[in-house]
């Protein structure tokens, strides 16, 4: 026999299955802790992000038929009593709360318009700020996972590389069979945590660009209606 064949014989048996499966379950404890936690932060992000998508898109035809409904000449009164009736969101909502406190104002007994306008822009900007914490519900968990995940991946690449470091002491062999199945152990928890972190970021940041574009809309809708109100108060007045 020669050396080289006696070298080899006195090496460690290290399994030579590198798929991703067989790197999870030869992982130590923590590193599996880590992939596990980054996986479901993976699909916790999927889930809001398509529940996200779902909300903006039913969210935005709303305002168009809403829209489409108020400047079609339809007299507002008919329009508030078809809507005061059943619940509203976005648009809609911000027109019910500013005509439910001008009919409170013009149908008490004291039928004083005195800050009448004043009221009624608050009232509208309750239901706008109400809307927008709807809209930006979970957003945080996008924005936690995009710049958190990473970092955690990497404490699980560290570990694991501690982990092999620890093993190659043990065997005294620094040989590559020996090193890159633990390294390749710990390379793939970074891999799962920018799985987890690319998506969350991408979504965060187009669901925050969503947000303030609806956001404006609702804000020029409460101007314009604001207006068409103070018009009505000055002539009554």
């Amino acid at each position: 026999m020669n050396p080289a064949e006696v070298t080899q014989s006195a090496m460690p048996l290290v399994s030579a299955d590198v798929s991703l499966i067989a790197l999870f379950w030869q992982a130590h404890w923590v590193v599996k802790a880590v992939m596990l936690g980054l996986l479901a932060c993976s699909v916790w992000v999927w889930a809001i992000a398509i529940d996200k998508i779902l909300l903006y898109s039913r969210t935005k035809r709303a305002m168009d038929r809403f829209e489409q409904a108020f400047w079609s000449g339809e007299s507002i009164d008919e329009l508030y009593r078809a809507l005061a009736s059943k619940p509203t969101h976005s648009m809609a909502a911000c027109f019910v709360a500013a005509m439910r406190e001008w009919k409170r104002s013009f149908e008490s007994q004291a039928r004083s318009v005195a800050g009448l306008q004043m009221r009624i822009e608050k009232v509208m900007n309750v239901s706008i700020a109400r809307e927008i914490d709807r809209l930006e519900r979970r957003l945080l968990v996008l924005a936690t996972v995009g710049s958190a995940g990473p970092f955690v991946g990497l404490f699980g690449t560290v570990w694991g590389i501690m982990s092999s470091f620890q093993s190659i002491a043990a065997s005294k062999n620094t040989s590559l069979a020996v090193v890159a199945p633990g390294i390749a152990e710990a390379l793939f928890a970074t891999a799962i945590g920018l799985i987890a972190a690319i998506p969350a970021t991408i979504f965060y940041n187009k669901f925050t660009s969503e947000v303030n574009r609806q956001a404006q809309r609702l804000e020029g809708f409460a101007d314009e209606f604001s207006a068409i109100l103070s018009r009505q108060i000055d002539e009554r007045g």
